[in-house]
């Protein structure tokens, strides 16, 4: 199953939502007005377009999500480097690191992940 879409603004909510899941849609409205500025009808809203896309789920006014926040984190990446590095993961690497100066403990754990991913 394809990871849904999900925006900014809605990535922000879903992490209120996932800090705070099962959690009472009255009580996402206080946090989202607290957290985010956002006004009621704005809460609702973005609940019901979440659920709609199979994000999050309101069932007796409880919302869950129904997706988790390192699926969502994956989609998004993996939709970076396709659109902007052609998918490449090598290009995208060397983009992120290219002004960075690397620590040998980052550079270790970097490398430690390489060959635990190699095939």
């Amino acid at each position: 199953m394809e990871t849904p879409k999900v925006f900014e603004s809605e990535y922000r909510f879903c992490e209120i939502v996932w800090e705070n899941e099962p959690v009472r849609s009255g009580r996402l409205v206080e946090l989202a007005a607290e957290k985010l500025g956002w006004k009621p009808t704005t809460t609702y809203t973005v609940i019901k377009r979440l659920s709609q896309r199979g994000v999050l789920e309101n069932r007796e006014s409880t919302v869950r999500s129904l997706i988790d926040r390192d699926a969502v984190r994956r989609a998004e990446i993996d939709e970076l480097v396709e659109k902007k590095f052609g998918g490449s993961l090598p290009m995208f690497v060397a983009a992120f690191a290219k002004n960075r100066q690397l620590s040998g403990e980052e550079a270790d754990e970097l490398k430690k992940l390489i060959d635990e991913m190699r095939v």
